[in-house]
């Protein structure tokens, strides 16, 4: 288990690498709380100058350990889960505090929980192999572990485009958009049109927004709008309001707060079970969400979600 995560000194500076590379270098709970003590020893200690985070094999981080924590949803109920939530919350606000330098290097698969700890440093390397995503929406749940910071701040419409569809972009594209600072091999971020997201994804509406991918003559619209129909009902109503509540508040700490609330609001009585299960667990890529359409989304559940 402590192979899991590997911690070094050279040179003043602290690394922290990934070592899980057979399960994509997904987090665990030990994994999230070794890591949580070495930073906050590290962050007192004058040896150590700067932070550095990477990851063993094809993958930088594939998220948090969701097979895990559906197993222990069945088996034990919610609140583990939650418990495992809130430490991985609070190793990514320690990231936030750190106050020194931290470069992360992300390559292959980089995603959700895996963002939360690399995201919110000082500077971001991707390489060429980049495959960038926070796809919660498509296994029941939100964008979260602050990331909802970054995408409410993208150009335009982009980070609602990415929240509520759970695009998967590559090094160029996050590169355009300011996800990474540099990518290995790219001298010059490439151009990324992104107005027909600015002109469909506007407004706070998810059944307007969706409807309005749907009816439009651009094909790459209409195929967003297919892939959000395929996604989490609730979960993609939430990603939206969270995406907007997140532009007004301003930190990631504040963000990682009303991702705490939204999943001790949430986790009981959501898709999470059932996406994880057509996503991971039987690869059937058929989930039976708790509400077929978008359209049969309360408005005022989600309102109360936030609340």
């Amino acid at each position: 288990m402590a192979d899991e995560v590997e911690f070094t000194v050279h040179d003043g500076v602290g690394h922290v690498i990934l070592r899980r590379p057979r399960a994509l270098n997904s987090l665990t709970a030990a994994m999230i709380h070794q890591i949580t003590a070495r930073l906050i020893a590290w962050q007192t200690d004058p040896a150590v100058k700067a932070l550095d985070i990477s990851g063993e094999g094809r993958a930088y981080c594939a998220g948090a350990d969701v097979r895990w924590m559906r197993q222990v949803i069945l088996d034990e109920g919610v609140d583990t889960a939650l418990r495992f939530l809130d430490d991985e919350y609070a190793m990514d606000r320690l990231i936030t505090t750190f106050g020194k330098p931290i470069t992360t290097h992300l390559h292959g698969v980089s995603m959700g929980g895996g963002l939360g700890l690399g995201m919110h440093g000082t500077h971001r390397i991707a390489a060429a192999d980049l495959a960038m995503a926070m796809p919660e929406t498509q296994i029941g749940l939100w964008p979260d572990v602050g990331m909802l910071y970054e995408l409410s701040r993208l150009p335009g419409e982009v980070g609602t485009w990415m929240a509520m569809t759970a695009t998967t972009i590559d090094a160029p594209t996050a590169l355009a958009v300011g996800l990474v600072d540099e990518v290995e091999g790219l001298d010059t971020a490439s151009a990324f049109n992104h107005s027909w997201i600015d002109e469909a994804f506007a407004g706070d509406d998810p059944n307007r927004i969706t409807a309005q991918l749907e009816s439009s003559a651009d094909e790459r619209a209409r195929e967003a709008g297919a892939m959000i129909r395929t996604r989490s009902p609730l979960s993609v109503a939430v990603a939206l309001a969270g995406v907007r509540r997140a532009a007004k508040l301003p930190d990631v700490a504040a963000v990682l707060a009303q991702d705490s609330a939204i999943a001790h609001a949430m986790l009981r009585d959501c898709d999470f079970v059932e996406g994880v299960r057509a996503q991971l667990v039987d690869k059937d890529h058929d989930p039976h969400w708790a509400l077929p359409r978008l359209e049969d989304v309360d408005p005022v559940h989600v309102q109360e979600i936030f609340a």
